[in-house]
């Protein structure tokens, strides 16, 4: 006898049952609906809304102690790494506050689905395609807003209101997180939920069977009822968008225009082509090695930091984060029991700096952000000395 619900939709299409189950991340109830569902209605297939990267992450757990650190470092992973662990804390404590696991009912789903013999489709889109996506999709405003409101909701202890714990049961994760933004930028809504509707929706209708159960946040379920009424290209709806020139020629041409003027400088009057070399050393040694104290770096570490910097900003190829971190890493090796705790850790500000593992992931961006802003501030300070002495 067919399962019978508010929160189930059917669509029978081409032949083939389609049985969506609009679920709540964030609720006991849902995860409970689902095994009722599945195991009732014994489908041929069922889907969630995970990607490959998101289940593996379920399935084997996060493999924090066979994380190689300086590979980490030197594949210039440590802030998505950082940002990734951020973010994993920021739905930690969400659903700590809420007394759930977040994603239950999808861990539901993949039980439910192995015990009835059903195959299992992944159906979202790859978490990392959809950030490259809305990435693509703000301006430079937009990207500072954006971070700002993800670092802000990092760090923020403060507790979720009852509106809000509801509003958010009947959300995405990810859209949950990103709401206030496609309010005030609506080319969001596209690549957020727009997009995601269209590549589940196509999933789901290339799932094998005669029946298929879907198991989806709520909020997604009116748009695919809609958007499985057609088809979609897979492939486009993952294509990443074009990367600008503009960081790369600019990232050269600001050393090259640099080393020029001090070159010109020094031919034309060597005592102002000597401060313009000071100015640039201090400025961009020293800031980066502030950055690299900040994240309560080794003295080896913020030695390198400011030795590197100033020469590492003449060459966009190289970071001295990279230097700093790696010489953090080494001077304070991380221990199995830094990879242990890291997910508690990153609960608080306060373990984001304690845990061995974050604080070499620290020195490498807060040292780079430093050489970064050293770039700009000696850069002005190298041009104010050409015009003053020419």
């Amino acid at each position: 006898m067919p399962y019978e619900s508010d929160n189930i939709s059917r669509i029978h299409l081409d032949g083939k049952e389609y049985i969506l189950i609009g679920t709540a991340h964030v609720s006991k109830k849902s995860a409970e609906l689902v095994k009722e569902v599945i195991d009732t209605e014994k489908p041929d297939s069922v889907c969630i809304e995970l990607d490959q990267q998101r289940y593996k992450s379920i399935n084997e757990g996060n493999k924090w102690k066979e994380m190689d650190i300086f590979k980490v470092i030197k594949e210039k992973k440590a802030s998505l790494l950082l940002m990734n662990l951020a973010i994993s804390s920021f739905q930690k404590r969400m659903a700590k506050q809420l007394g759930v696991q977040a994603g239950q009912e999808m861990i539901q789903g993949i039980e439910s689905a192995k015990e009835n013999g059903a195959k299992l489709v992944l159906a979202d889109r790859n978490i990392q395609v959809t950030f490259s996506r809305i990435w693509g999709n703000l301006g430079l405003k937009g990207k500072a807003l954006l971070l700002s409101q993800i670092v802000y909701g990092i760090f923020s202890n403060e507790s979720i209101s009852e509106e809000e714990l509801e509003k958010m049961k009947s959300q995405d994760m990810l859209d949950s997180m990103l709401q206030e933004f496609t309010e005030s930028f609506p080319r969001l809504k596209k690549p957020l939920i727009d997009e995601r509707d269209q590549y589940l929706a196509q999933k789901i209708k290339e799932a094998p069977g005669e029946k298929i159960v879907a198991v989806l946040g709520a909020a997604h379920v009116p748009g695919i009822k809609e958007e499985i009424k057609k088809d979609h290209d897979l492939a486009s709806l993952t294509k990443l968008p074009p990367k600008s020139k503009a960081p790369k020629i600019i990232g050269w041409s600001i050393p090259i225009l640099i080393l020029l003027i001090i070159a010109y400088t020094f031919i034309a009057n060597p005592s102002a082509g000597y401060q313009q070399a000071i100015s640039w050393l201090i400025w961009n040694g020293s800031l980066s090695a502030i950055g690299t104290a900040i994240a309560f770096g080794h003295p080896l570490a913020v030695l390198t930091a400011f030795i590197a910097a100033p020469i590492t900003s003449l060459n966009p190829l190289l970071a001295a984060g990279w230097f700093a971190g790696a010489v953090q890493a080494y001077m304070r090796r991380p221990s199995v029991k830094d990879f242990e705790t890291l997910t508690e850790d990153v609960f608080s500000v306060k373990g984001f700096w304690q845990n061995k593992v974050t604080r070499v992931l620290l020195v490498v961006v807060l040292a780079n952000l430093g050489s970064s802003l050293g770039t700009f501030i000696g850069g002005a300070d190298v041009i104010r000395l050409f015009f003053e002495n020419l």
